[in-house]
This record gives structure tokens, sequence and C-alpha cells, in this order.
């Protein structure tokens, strides 16, 4: 089987890359060139935001599967389906489960649930790319499959909820330093966290898979946690008391705008809202999935990552100060 990722040494492709590789998988990776790639990948050089270089990188070959990582919108998709066409048996578009309806109507998300985001251009450029591709699978039977992620992490990123441009360091940074961390709400709220470890189990499976055609599925861990235990874990982790400093996510919407953060799509677009995943359908169409790698278990090998590699302890003396000013003005209140 031959595979091609488009941009495949991602937080989540990676991952997905690696156990192809392991399964038999021929994997080919296509980026301009400046990223390593893993073991048993080959390159194609081209840019994908580019019609004419993206079809020069890949005419002569024909892929059971397409992947493509970069594409967000109607016009990435559209091009994408002049390109490939001809040239693949599937092709799946990573979209977001950050589409769901927001506000939530009901915690349990099935992939019925609509997709209506309307604090998040990110979310509806991703729900507009799926109806655009939906329509090209019914009028020229494109042979689209659509992913949607919840919130996935690795072993090279830990996953917070509120953080600024330069990653989640800085929180942790914080922890360590014994400072109190904004959590958004009161940190009761429900949220699910897949390793990309276990996303890849799920993705490989859907992957030349006929059943998968035609059909929208997200893919995430069963297991579900409030903010407070995140953060919780990631304390303990660190061996550091747990010290939260709590704001409604409406209030670090509407300040972060002064920062230059955009919270709104962020939080109430997304993280702010309990979301329970139903993975059933996943399940049907991968016999045998299961998301093995508890929460706590999977940071604690991020962390340990991100302790041992000085040159990903990027500080944020931006996002910094804004939390001290959030946190001394919510005290004062």
């Amino acid at each position: 089987m031959k595979a091609l990722l488009i941009g495949g040494t991602g937080v989540i492709s990676q991952s997905i890359t690696e156990l192809l590789v392991t399964m038999g998988w021929e994997v080919f990776i296509l980026n301009r060139g400046n990223r390593a790639l893993p073991d048993g990948a080959k390159q194609l050089i081209g840019d994908c935001g580019d019609e004419e270089s993206l079809k020069s990188a890949v005419v002569t070959h024909k892929f059971d599967t397409v992947a493509n990582f970069r594409a967000f919108n109607s016009v990435d998709v559209l091009r994408d389906f002049n390109v490939f066409k001809d040239l693949t048996n599937q092709y799946i578009f990573i979209s977001s489960a950050s589409a769901y309806q927001k506000p939530a109507v009901t915690p349990y998300i099935t992939e019925s649930t609509p997709l209506v985001n309307p604090y998040w251009q990110y979310s509806r450029d991703k729900a507009a790319a799926e109806d655009t591709l939906m329509d090209l699978h019914k009028s020229y039977s494109f042979p689209v499959t659509i992913v949607r992620p919840s919130h996935t992490y690795s072993v090279r990123s830990v996953p917070v909820a509120v953080h600024g441009a330069k990653g989640s360091w800085q929180i942790l940074k914080r922890m360590i330093e014994g400072k109190k961390v904004l959590i958004h709400g009161d940190g009761s709220s429900l949220w699910t966290l897949t390793h990309s470890k276990d996303f890849a189990k799920g993705f490989c499976g859907l992957m030349g898979n006929v059943h998968a055609i035609g059909n929208a599925i997200h893919i995430t861990s069963d297991e579900s946690l409030t903010w407070n235990q995140v953060y919780e874990s990631i304390a303990r982790v660190l061996g550091v008391p747990f010290n939260p400093a709590y704001a409604p996510s409406t209030v670090l919407a509407s300040v972060g705008k002064r920062y230059g953060y955009d919270f709104e799509g962020a939080l109430l677009g997304d993280k702010a809202a309990s979301v329970i995943f139903d993975n059933n359908k996943l399940k049907r169409l991968v016999p045998g999935y299961c998301a093995t790698i508890r929460f706590d278990t999977g940071v604690a090998d991020s962390i340990k990552y991100l302790l041992e590699h000085e040159e990903l302890q990027i500080e944020d003396p931006d996002f910094d100060r804004f939390c001290d000013e959030i946190i001394d003005a919510i005290e004062k209140v």
C-alpha cells in the first residue's frame, strides 16, 4: 500500500507516519524539504499551497491514500481535488472536532452533531471544506474520508487550555516557580485529550478502508477529564502543588483581545464546553480500536521529553505578564 502524507511530521501526523512504516506501507511525505523525516519515509518536495508545485511533485505517482494535514478551507481542498482526482483511491481531509455545535446542546458528541461554531473562523472554514468535499464526492465520486481530531498531543507537546503564542512551556514554568496558572471557568468542564499514538491507530485503520469512503469520523480517547484534573496531573508529574486561578471564559476572551490573544475561538468555540465523544462509528469501521494511553501516563512522557530538551523550553514573557495582570485583577475583585 502506498500513502502520501502532506505535512507528515507534525504533532498528529508523525505518529501516523511511524505506525504506517511498521505496518509495511510505502510512505511518502510532501513538504518543502526543511524538516527531517521519520525513519522509513520518503520525501517529495513541493509547496502544498501552490497547485502547480504540488502537481509537479506527485504527477508520476498513484496512491492508495492521500492525507492532507495542511488543508484548512474550501480553496485548499478544491486545489487538492484538481491535483489528486485521478491519482488516489482515497483522499483524507483532516477537519476538526471544534467544528461541532457551540454552544453545545448536549455534551455527547456523535458524527451527526451539527457543525455550527459561531465563535471560531478556523472551525467554520473546516466545516465549509467538509461541505465542499462531500459535494465533490456526490458529483464526481471523489473518494473522500473526513477525519475530525479533537485535542491531540504527543510526546513533544504538553496540552493546556490557555497559553500564549509560544506554547505551553511558560505554564509549566509558572508551576515550577510556584506561580498560579490561569484556568477557564471553575475547571469543572469535561474535556478529552488523545495521545497521538492512539489517534494514529484509528487513523491508520481508516486508510485504505473502503467502508470509510464518504464518511466523517472523529478519533478520540474515551477518557473524559475535568480541566482541574488535567492541570493536577501536570502538577503531580512536576512535583509541585496545584495552584489554580480561575477566570470566566468570557472574561478571558474579552480581555485577551486587548493583549492580542484569540481566546474566543479556542475557549468559547472549543475548550469551554464539556464534551464526551461517542467513538462507536470509528470502532465499527476499525474493529478492535481502543485508545490505551491514559492521560496521566501520556503527559508524564511529554513532560519528561520537554524537560530533557531545552530547545523546546521557549519562554513567553508577554504571556507571563498577561497571566500576572489577569490574576491580580481577579484577586482584587
